[in-house]
């Protein structure tokens, strides 16, 4: 049975991931429980690297994990370094270590995403961390909700926080299924050792290749233990969406055939890479029904290439522990307030990412020599400021509490 607090509803979280348990983390640091059901046996975020953008340092360090993490992270000193793909050169740069702070109030970093899972999870009492439970269903009962497992438990709620992916089952339950689309490119990623990879991939910097029709990004996690390549490429029909698909070294290499040797050397010393399809989802008009809504990937999935989707599904995290911590006696209001403030920032960084293949992976050509012209003139650090200075405390401050979608 979901945890009753003293301070009000029955709250459940369906998906122990990042978006998860820091909602869970969140809300306990307001004083809220909630529990945290999780289909998987054991936490273990599957995956590999992700950039943690000042955006999600700040509220990393805000839970009192940041410290926690660095043990297992890089901090970079250079990020948005572009190179061409057939010989290296660097289109532009930022000096993350120069400007980061000073703009944005924390560094940037990289980790693996099963260190940042821990650092987060040790913020959660582990008695409400339920595990074993599949969501399959979710069905209303007057004023609560009773979740179904696929097992054959269920569990009551007053409170339900939808934050089990892209696959949500809470998504369809009070949304309605929204199918997504063929994007026609796939991801491939994989793990070098870093005793097996180049100097250049080694060093503090993210790194992005572009090129015809694909790009690829590295940079290294695990406290430099490791280079993490994620790149992205045409899919053919067999492509999967799954983060447990996998290909070859010379599928992989395939893709890449003619760009610079350092670069596909930097391919052929990876393991057995991942490979699945991207696939497009249009921005949702609405997160919530009644006293359900939805968190992270169930609510915005977005393309990567701002490596922005872990950020975001902390800062609906934030904003949504600040909200019912607010309008604990009227959790429906405090859902609404929720997600009015966050749908217009997550489906722009949607609509951003969504484009920025087209950006990337342009031919070489009159737009192509236009784009790296246009490369060497900006700051992206400055360019992106939008993304980077986002603080929920000042979101909510801003805002009344009446409900948003009532306003006129």
């Amino acid at each position: 049975m979901t945890a009753r607090t003293t301070a009000g509803p029955r709250i459940a979280i369906l998906g122990g991931g990042i978006g998860g348990l820091a909602a869970a983390a969140f809300l306990q640091r307001q004083g809220i429980q909630a529990t945290v059901y999780e289909q998987a046996a054991r936490l273990a975020e599957v995956g590999a690297g992700l950039v943690i953008a000042p955006n999600a340092g700040r509220q990393l360090r805000e839970l009192g994990v940041l410290e926690h993490l660095s043990k297992d992270s890089v901090r970079l000193d250079t990020g948005w370094q572009f190179r061409r793909w057939a010989d290296g050169t660097v289109l532009s740069e930022e000096d993350l270590a120069a400007s980061c702070e000073r703009l944005y109030g924390e560094h940037t970093y990289t980790a693996h995403r099963a260190a940042l899972l821990a650092a987060i999870q040790s913020r959660v009492p582990g008695h409400l961390v339920k595990l074993g439970h599949k969501c399959i269903g979710l069905d209303a009962t007057g004023e609560t909700w009773r979740i179904r497992f696929a097992d054959g438990r269920s569990a009551e709620a007053d409170v339900v926080i939808g934050a089990d992916g892209v696959h949500s089952a809470v998504r369809n339950a009070i949304i309605g299924s929204s199918p997504a689309t063929d994007s026609g490119l796939c991801a491939f990623r994989a793990l070098v050792p870093a005793g097996d990879a180049p100097d250049f991939a080694r060093r503090p910097a993210q790194t992005l290749w572009i090129g015809p029709g694909h790009h690829l990004v590295h940079y290294p996690i695990s406290a430099g233990k490791y280079v993490n390549l994620v790149a992205f490429a045409p899919a053919d029909g067999d492509t999967v969406e799954s983060w447990t698909a996998t290909a070859t070294v010379e599928e992989f290499l395939a893709e890449f055939n003619g760009w610079d040797r350092r670069l596909t050397g930097l391919i052929r010393a990876a393991g057995t890479p991942g490979r699945w399809a991207l696939l497009d989802r249009a921005p949702l008009a609405r997160w919530s029904e009644g006293s359900a809504t939805l968190l992270g990937d169930a609510a915005h999935p977005m393309f990567p290439f701002f490596a922005q989707g872990a950020a975001q599904a902390l800062e609906d995290a934030a904003v949504l522990a600040r909200c019912l911590a607010e309008g604990i006696d009227d959790p429906p209001a405090a859902l609404l307030r929720y997600e009015g403030l966050r749908i217009p920032r997550t489906t722009r960084l949607q609509t951003v990412s969504h484009g920025r293949s087209h950006v990337n992976h342009l031919p070489d050509g009159a737009r192509q020599r236009a784009r790296d012209a246009a490369f060497a003139q900006e700051d992206p650090l400055v360019a992106n400021g939008w993304i980077y200075e986002y603080d929920p405390a000042a979101a909510l401050a801003g805002t009344a509490r009446a409900n948003p979608r009532t306003q006129p």
